[in-house]
């Protein structure tokens, strides 16, 4: 029943709606306005986050059912939340309301992920190196040039083969994590000590991000951090990576508004600290912050106003008035983080500086074997071979230095995207497998999120005279990277520096064919003397070291001899299958090269 008139528009006006008449008291509240319906943007984030917990789960739950019950359980619980907040990401009403699906979903996440860690934390290589390095720091020795070959005995335990014939047994990384790790080792005395560290850091790094976050893109942090699945992996396997992409977080959330008036203020300082840190963490937040840096100096000394005169308030500023402010900004910055860097590093650096160093560096200079998805899978996996693979690193570097110039020429166009730039030099490494290109990605979304391009609308660039007109900018673009094109294009289309010829020897064993040796007739082309170590290759990781007797161990240029090479323990199951892609390679360290020959099975 209407408790008025219509109003002019068709709208009925009732009894709440109606203003109150003076001296008569109101009887019935005003009603309130509607809330604002959430933004479908908003909804695609919740629904998205929502789908990616369903990645990786079921085979979870499998596991779990062999071993943990109790744990496949509550999996399905999660299933059953998934499902739920995929029907309130689609109807909710109300903002708020929806904002409160996106944290039942980051809660969903977060269950999963411990699920999966009970399931699996036992720790790959790096895991299990760190948490020696905790048992070290813990008894006081150091932690830096000391071989570990013990840990590599169970076959769970990968191992980073290097160019030489070796293998790498030390710790190569910053020593924050497994700082962190050693205090949880003296009461976990296993690899589980570093795996509880990431992987705790991981949950705190997503929580983090989807607070700072705006709330339509929140969702996003649950889903990039913790649904997709890659990121979990790396924290269950204790990679100290996951520690370094949690202290970037607050660095790069909002990151132009850094210094902003001048003044670092308690916001900057915590990004520098965050910054610090994660450089005592692990090796990949260096690729980063230079990229920052130039970034911070653009962004502030286009904003920065010329400030008080030295000598009257009337007099001009001069004209380096605005370079020195912004280089202040960014030195105070800089200084904090290093400062950060030194006081967690100083311990193990007065311990012996020369080890610290060279642990430190250790995965810029190992020469580690052929890995991963990038260019170098040219050489590795499509032909023959190179004699050329130091290009490869040389395109490497080149092309990041060309990436940091083409950053400080144009950042008013390539400012948002500083967080992913500095990923693509990887691709022409010789070592360029994924993780180095998704392990920072929780980065990409939060510049995408708090970083808009009109940050950089008001940015210093420097003038370069007659660079005008896109044409002209995109020739220089093209020229700071060509260098780096040149260098990798050298090393793919280079030849094999080794002719092999390759002969098996078989047993036959309960109806399985082995290989027991293999005669390699090896000719070096080349005008240097190498001195090559014998794997083999099925797919796309290389085995352990096959030895090689029978043969020089440095090949004169141009010489020829014939090696007789025996597999790891003596004998090597034949692959099975039709003509299967079973690979003999002979690598050298000095100069980095490979040669491929299929290996007959007949």
């Amino acid at each position: 029943m209407d408790d008025g008139p219509r109003a002019g528009g068709g709208v009925r006006l009732r009894w709440r709606d109606a203003p109150a008449v003076a001296g008569l008291p109101r009887t019935r509240p005003l009603a309130t306005e509607p809330a604002a319906a959430p933004q479908q943007l908003h909804r695609g984030m919740t629904l998205i986050a929502a789908i990616s917990l369903f990645i990786g789960t079921r085979d979870a739950w499998t596991r779990a059912m062999t071993s943990r019950p109790d744990v496949a359980g509550i999996i399905s619980v999660c299933y059953a939340g998934i499902l739920v907040a995929g029907v309130l990401a689609l109807t909710t009403r109300t903002r708020r309301a929806l904002t409160r699906v996106d944290a039942g979903v980051l809660l969903l996440a977060v269950v999963l992920v411990l699920c999966g860690y009970s399931l699996n934390h036992a720790g790959t290589d790096e895991g299990v190196l760190t948490a020696q390095a905790a048992h070290e720091i813990l008894h006081g020795h150091p932690i830096y040039g000391q071989p570990w070959p013990w840990l590599f005995d169970r076959s769970s335990v990968g191992i980073t083969k290097t160019m030489s014939g070796g293998a790498d047994y030390t710790y190569g990384y910053p020593p924050l994590t497994a700082l962190l790790a050693a205090p949880v080792h003296a009461v976990v005395h296993s690899t589980a000590a570093a795996t509880l560290v990431t992987t705790g850091a991981l949950l705190a790094g997503a929580v983090l991000l989807w607070w700072l976050l705006p709330a339509p893109w929140r969702s996003g942090a649950t889903a990039v951090c913790l649904g997709f699945g890659f990121l979990p992996t790396y924290a269950y396997a204790g990679y100290p990576a996951v520690l370094a992409l949690v202290l970037l977080i607050p660095v790069v959330v909002r990151w132009p508004d850094t210094g902003a008036a001048g003044r670092l203020g308690l916001p900057g300082v915590v990004r520098a600290l965050c910054l610090g840190a994660a450089c005592a963490s692990q090796q990949l937040a260096w690729f980063l912050t230079p990229f920052l840096l130039i970034g911070l100096y653009a962004v502030r000394r286009g904003d920065l106003g010329p400030g008080p005169c030295p000598r009257s308030p009337a007099c001009p500023a001069t004209p380096g008035t605005h370079s020195r402010r912004a280089l202040g900004v960014v030195a105070r910055y800089t200084g904090t983080a290093a400062l950060t860097w030194a006081a967690i590093n100083a311990y193990f650096a007065t311990q012996d500086v020369h080890t610290w160093l060279h642990g430190l560096l250790l995965p810029l200079t190992q020469k580690a074997i052929l890995h991963g998805q990038g260019l170098m899978g040219i050489s590795y996996y499509f032909t023959a071979g190179s004699s050329n693979l130091d290009y490869y690193s040389y395109g490497s570097q080149l092309l990041l230095f060309g990436l940091l110039a083409a950053t400080l020429l144009f950042v008013r166009r390539l400012g948002p995207a500083i967080t992913v730039l500095p990923w693509l030099s990887f691709y022409l490494a010789t070592r360029s497998q994924d993780g180095y290109f998704l392990m920072m990605t929780p980065l990409w979304l939060a510049a995408a999120a708090t970083v808009p391009a009109s940050a950089f609308a008001s940015a210093w660039q420097p003038r370069i005279p007659h660079l005008t007109g896109h044409r002209a900018k995109a020739v220089l673009s093209a020229a700071l990277v060509t260098p780096a094109v040149v260098c990798a294009t050298v090393a793919a289309i280079s030849a094999p520096p080794l002719r092999m010829n390759v002969t098996p020897s078989f047993a036959e064993r309960a109806g399985h064919l082995d290989i027991t040796g293999l005669a390699v007739r090896v000719v070096n082309i080349t005008g240097t003397r190498l001195t090559p170590h014998f794997a083999s290759r099925l797919g796309q990781g290389a085995s352990n070291w096959w030895t090689a007797s029978g043969g020089p161990v440095t090949l004169a240029p141009h010489a020829s001899a014939t090696y007789d090479v025996k597999p790891p323990g003596g004998v090597r199951r034949a692959p099975g299958g039709s003509r299967p892609r079973f690979y003999l390679i002979a690598v050298t360290g000095t100069p980095m090269t490979i040669t491929s020959a299929r290996i007959p099975i007949s």
